[in-house]
């Protein structure tokens, strides 16, 4: 019996050797940039060094050390571990590694609070579904999490994890075409922190002309001053006895510089009076608006005409916090009293449960802990993203999903992170059982999944959703549901209460 020969593709680095899996060639744990270890460790990212012969690419790459602070509670299956220092790898998932092929490519940067997660989660991307039923090339990554990349460092850059997905932006650009992919038709898309920094990209210099077309799922808001960020890390430092410098984290080993982070988020509270609602949030991790790397917020940048030439998808889920409410074991907890804190820390202006209440009258102490929190991390710097790219001329789509999770008895709602099973089809990962009932969906759910999945394989081939476009004056918006319709902005009293909130990035209070 003939053994099948495997797919070997040539980089600007070396020879990298695949697996056929089915109809893809699939090539697992590619260097996109040196590893960031000894004296590269918290610097920019450097090219990858090249190597003679052919390199085994079967095995995805080592994520970055993970702080999961604020998530243990949520069962999602055993986590990645973090081993070496050899994280900035990519995998690609391809039809036709063929440079005659010019198929569209899509480029998958994945969330987790800017500190978890890998670019192999939620069961290898469902075996890349979206690249089967696409014909299309899926690349997804691994970048700097946590301190090592987004902390504000005395003798590093900011923002190294969004430098790092630069680099691999870059890659794409130069390497694709051996993959079969077309370098000109590249969409970015990601959920949660890989949203927001798809949105992020978008207004930083020099990621401009990397990629064409862009999907924002729960666009995350918080932005960070460069004093808050490094009074963040003073107090992780603090916890090895450190100062925020290069020199003295240099000293201190990943994955126990990440464990000083988990360390400082159980007294985070006691921060309050510095740094404001980061220090009520799940993550002290956020980009730096530096003025330099990151020039302006996006909102402010794209406003300008930032972005106008990519086009864009920007959308959220309709209670995305109901998931943490549930999975923290707070719903039917929340009094008047804490509802009265939450509305506070995270509502916009110094009369912010005055509104809240007025506007939802209804409201349990519930509902309105959840909707502000959703407000404030995922909804409204969404919908402000979109505004924003609509104003400076870009060509922007927006969408919400209503389609409610069928698990815990329908508690969860349209949760955050339930849009993630449903664009790969991962019915049986970790996040797919936890959140879509799994591992056997229903009709329903099967559908939902592939109109969602279709959409975005529509705009990466042909710059159409299947929806019009949004503006600012009619907000047209796609509603994900059972039967997806197309209507006016549905929460629009969340939009007027935020209305006159620059979104400002968040400074140090004291």
């Amino acid at each position: 019996m003939a053994t099948e020969v495997q797919p070997e593709v040539r980089t600007t680095a070396g020879t990298v050797r695949g697996r056929w899996e089915g109809e893809l060639a699939v090539f697992r744990g590619i260097p996109y940039a040196a590893p960031p270890v000894g004296e590269a460790r918290f610097a920019a990212p450097q090219p990858a060094p090249r190597w003679d012969g052919v390199r085994e690419t079967v095995a995805f790459g080592s994520p970055a050390p993970q702080d999961c602070a604020g998530f243990r509670h949520f069962d999602l299956g055993e986590r990645p571990k973090s081993t070496g220092g050899d994280w900035l790898t990519l995998n690609v998932w391809t039809p036709a590694p063929d440079r005659a092929a010019r198929l569209p490519v899509m480029v998958w940067i994945h969330g987790g609070a800017y500190k978890m997660g890998t670019g192999a989660d939620e069961k290898e991307l469902a075996n890349a579904r979206i690249a089967r039923e696409g014909n299309l090339v899926l690349v997804s990554l691994n970048y700097r999490l946590g301190i090592e990349g987004f902390a504000a460092i005395e003798g590093a850059p900011p923002n190294r994890g969004l430098l790092d997905q630069i680099a691999a932006l870059q890659w794409v650009q130069d390497n694709i075409a051996t993959f079969g992919g077309n370098p000109d038709r590249v969409t970015v898309f990601g959920e949660s922190a890989g949203g927001s920094s798809v949105g992020t990209l978008m207004a930083m210099p020099a990621a401009a002309g990397l990629f064409h077309r862009a999907i924002a799922q729960s666009f995350g808001g918080p932005f960070l001053t460069p004093e808050l960020a490094t009074d963040i890390t003073t107090a992780i430092a603090r916890q090895r006895g450190r100062r925020p410098t290069v020199a003295d984290l240099s000293t201190v080993e990943p994955n126990d510089l990440a464990k000083a982070g988990e360390e400082t988020a159980a007294t985070q509270h006691q921060h309050l009076d510095r740094w404001g609602p980061m220090a009520a949030h799940l993550t002290f991790f956020a980009p730096t608006v530096d003025g330099e790397v990151l020039p302006a917020t996006p909102y402010r940048a794209l406003a300008a005409g930032a972005g106008r030439d990519i086009e864009l998808i920007a959308g959220h889920n309709r209670d995305e916090y109901q998931v943490f409410l549930v999975g923290s074991g707070k719903l039917g907890t929340i009094d008047d009293q804490e509802a009265a804190r939450v509305l506070d820390v995270f509502g916009p202006g110094p009369n912010a449960e005055k509104a809240y209440r007025a506007a939802f009258p209804e409201a349990t102490a519930d509902r309105l802990w959840e909707r502000v929190q959703s407000d404030w991390l995922f909804r409204m710097p969404t919908l402000r993203l979109a505004e924003a790219h609509a104003t400076g001329g870009g060509r922007t789509r927006f969408y919400e999903l209503t389609w409610a999770s069928p698990a815990a008895g329908g508690l969860l709602g349209a949760c955050h992170g339930l849009d993630l099973p449903l664009v790969f089809g991962a019915f049986d990962s970790g996040l797919g059982q936890m959140l879509l009932d799994g591992p056997v969906p229903s009709a329903e759910t099967v559908a939902v999944s592939a109109h969602m999945r279709s959409a975005w394989i529509a705009f990466a081939t042909h710059a159409d959703p299947g929806w019009p476009t949004f503006d600012t004056e009619h907000r047209l918006t796609q509603l994900f549901d059972a039967v997806p319709t197309v209507a006016a902005y549905p929460e629009e009293s969340s939009r007027q209460l935020w209305e006159h909130d620059d979104m400002a990035p968040l400074a140090l209070l004291q």
